[in-house]
């Protein structure tokens, strides 16, 4: 990605050892920490706030990528895109011998090197000896984007020179220019896509782990900046964007200087890739001299323009770096206070942890904005998948339901582009696409995964999900005004989609592609089946709450699905037996989907046992480079089998390969670098609050359907404020007198 003007930037920092950090003791479970032997295999992860976000580097103080909640490039021919706002958390810092950022990565040049993501606060910081041929200089960074005010972030540079003299110093906002070469993803098919990522040197076999795969096309789109400028007597930046074809931004940023800074010149700098204040000062040897920038952002429908937000960057330098920092901690451990808390693994500890700090981190609290399945980040170009519904939804939903309500509140706001498709297809209802844009909600699939228009399990997905917030929440109201509509236009699109076999008296649902996606035309996909079975029959239940007459063929076609069943062998096939399961695929077989908690379909424990036994077959015989949303289900489908010991097992297993260094970025697959994928992540904590414990949220409430499991070793497992009908509660998992696991909940 080349520099260039016109894109939007916001910054944050902290000081060293601010006093709000100091204070803070942190359980170790909650930090994650980088050194000199990761620079080589350095996997970025991000600091976000749901609504705004920017991408790690090792310095700490280089140009990063930065995102904005659905804010898409709509280039004509493309796929929409994630538009990179300008980079706002540069630093770059000159001693006299070379530039901080352009100097090359050395355990020797940045001794004592650590960066530490505390979880727990929020926050990212950075120290280090930067030394190139003389005048050494401590350096430390702290960024946040804030918790507690949505619209700012911070970040403060601490130097602390090893000698006396001049000392340069810039403050940028970083504008991008567009990728190149750019491809129409609307119109490229699979071999184009490899070629071009093949073309840019890059393969699709196994690779080193600091390198994203497909990034020659899963690059962000482009913000065109329509006016900047800075004031350097004020210490301020600003500017307004739009991103291509799509909606408007805006960025400002105040400067803080250091008292008894000897300044010789503060000048504001504009050039094709660079917005930037430049300083030329004096230091003395040992006086730590901080900077502090402060970020205000905005987008449109979500705050004001460039002008609005210079007052809200200055408001913020006003009241100071600390001020802001507590407020930001304090929103932290608010949030932490519904926790998962294991008693005896540290390793797992730490992996939960991660986890939910990235489900926090990604998503809104109350909108109508749901979840890109790779978060903040262009990797599978920001679309709304139905990651966002069955694993993201399902994982927020008793820890932090504000947040879970914002992913079901958004196929409320986006029905239309559900009806559209609906008629584009020739079927009635509602019709949400496999990838949606988290902005319009409409198709935008990319061509080469065209054939993904069948896997319509999608629909069955999001009603569910919408039933399980009426579920969890008993809002009525909120049933009948959002909930209902999308689960009423979710039935009528099953009705006309499933056919009848008169001569089997049965319904099926034909030509569609599994779960396992490599069989993309496949007649009645045990999965998919089951899922419109399902969504049927909460049909009818909302209907009955809602005061609405329903449809009586729902209740017909869901008692007459067909689920494909191998009497034989006592066991569930994967789709129809006429389909040969030969393929070597991520997953091998689906059975064990069958399990997962929001669908768990009824079946008796010999075939749940059988189900479970030719998924682990399968995954040895057609099984390659398995992808993590089937190891978090094996956790799940062990802990129903009452299994302990192997789901410890599978508990560590997905600690292994999956969580790249260092700081625990979730993969797709060990194999490939896909990362950021937070469906993975909500599997892992999904295998906690709904396998280990055997909850589900259904018509009983919040029902344990098997008793819980402990790996051998683990004392307990403890869900700390869960929230469920308005109540809150702990929820813990202990051993009895009997050595065996018991759950108890207690109220607030």
């Amino acid at each position: 990605m080349k520099f260039r003007a016109r894109v939007f930037f916001c910054l944050f920092a902290l000081a060293p050892a601010t006093p709000a950090i100091a204070q803070t003791a942190t359980d170790p479970s909650f930090l994650l920490t980088a050194t000199a032997k990761d620079f080589d295999a350095y996997f970025p992860s991000y600091l976000a706030n749901g609504y705004f976000s920017t991408m790690t580097s090792v310095r700490g103080t280089e140009p990063d990528m930065a995102y904005m909640v659905a804010f898409m490039d709509y280039t004509k021919g493309d796929i929409s895109r994630p538009a990179a706002i300008p980079g706002w958390n540069e630093f770059d810092y000159n001693p006299g011998t070379s530039w901080l950022n352009m100097t090359r990565l050395d355990p020797e040049i940045f001794s004592g090197y650590s960066q530490t993501l505390n979880m727990h606060d929020g926050t990212l910081t950075t120290r280090y000896r930067f030394t190139y041929v003389k005048n050494p200089t401590d350096v430390q960074v702290v960024t946040f984007v804030s918790q507690a005010d949505p619209h700012l972030a911070a970040t403060q540079l601490s130097i602390t020179p090893q000698f006396d003299g001049p000392v340069q110093l810039r403050f940028p906002i970083r504008l991008w220019s567009g990728h190149q070469p750019r491809f129409a993803m609307a119109r490229l098919n699979g071999d184009q896509e490899i070629d071009a990522v093949i073309a840019s040197g890059q393969n699709l076999n196994d690779k080193p782990v600091p390198t994203p795969d497909r990034a020659p096309v899963w690059y962000p789109g482009t913000t065109v900046i329509t006016d900047d400028g800075g004031d350097a007597q004020q210490r301020t930046l600003w500017l307004d964007g739009r991103a291509v074809n799509g909606p408007t931004m805006a960025e400002a940023v105040a400067l803080e200087l250091p008292r008894g800074l000897q300044i010789k010149s503060l000048k504001l700098e504009k050039t094709a890739d660079k917005l930037s204040l430049n300083l030329v000062a004096d230091v003395r040897k040992g006086v730590t001299y901080t900077f502090t920038k402060y970020l205000a952002v905005s987008r449109q429908g979500w705050g004001g323009d460039a002008r609005a937000d210079v007052a809200l960057a200055v408001k913020a330098r006003e009241a100071g770096f600390d001020k802001l920092l507590t407020r930001h901690v304090a929103a932290w451990h608010d949030l932490w206070k519904s926790d998962i808390v294991i008693d005896h693994d540290e390793a797992a500890q730490r992996a939960l942890h991660s986890d939910l700090y990235y489900l926090i981190s990604s998503t809104t609290p109350d909108t109508e904005w749901s979840v890109g399945a790779c978060s903040l980040t262009p990797n599978y170009s920001a679309h709304v998948f139905w990651d966002a519904d069955s694993w993201d939804f399902p994982a927020l939903l008793l820890l932090h339901p504000k947040r879970a309500k914002s992913i079901v509140m958004f196929r409320n706001r986006t029905m239309q582009g559900a009806r559209e498709r609906a008629i584009q297809y020739g079927v009635k209802g509602l019709m949400y696409p496999w990838e949606s844009d988290p902005e319009k909600g409409v198709d935008v699939t990319p061509y080469s995964a065209y054939g993904v228009f069948r896997e319509i399990h999608v629909n069955a997905d999001i009603a569910i999900a919408q039933w399980q917030y009426y579920l969890a929440t008993g809002d009525l109201a909120w049933l009948k005004r959002y909930g209902w509509p999308v689960i009423e236009g979710i039935a009528t699109f099953w009705k006309s989609r499933v056919t009848f076999d008169k001569a089997k008296d049965r319904y099926e649902i034909l030509h569609v592609t599994s779960p396992d996606e490599a069989y993309d035309d496949v007649d009645n996909d045990t999965f998919t089946n089951a899922a419109a079975r399902k969504a049927l029959e909460i049909a009818d239940k909302a209907a009955a709450l809602v005061g609405a007459k329903p449809d009586p063929a729902w209740a017909e076609i869901a008692a007459k699905m067909y689920i494909p069943f191998d009497k034989q062998a006592n066991r569930h096939y994967d789709f129809d037996p006429s389909i040969p399961h030969d393929k070597i695929t991520w997953f091998g077989s689906t059975l064990a989907w069958l399990m997962y908690p929001n669908l768990d379909l009824p079946m008796s424990p010999e075939v749940r046992r059988n189900d479970f036994a030719f998924q682990l077959e399968a995954l040895k015989t057609h099984g390659d480079s398995p992808n993590e949303m089937m190891m978090v289900m094996l956790t799940v489908g062990a802990a129903e089998l009452g299994e302990a010991k192997a789901v410890g097992d599978w508990i560590h297993r997905n600690l292994v390969g999956y969580l790249k260094a260092p700081f625990d970025v979730r993969s797709e697959t060990v194999d490939n670098n896909n990362g950021y994928i937070l469906a993975t992540s909500a599997g892992f904590v999904q295998s906690f609050l709904y396998g280990l414990t055997g909850l589900r949220i259904n018509d009983k409430g919040l029902d344990a359907e098997y008793a819980p499991v402990l790996p051998p070793g683990w004392k307990s497992v403890t869900l700390k404020n869960v929230t469920f009908r308005g109540r809150h509660y702990d929820i813990s998992i202990q051993r009895g007198a009997d050595g065996k696991a018991k759950l108890s909940r207690k109220p607030d």
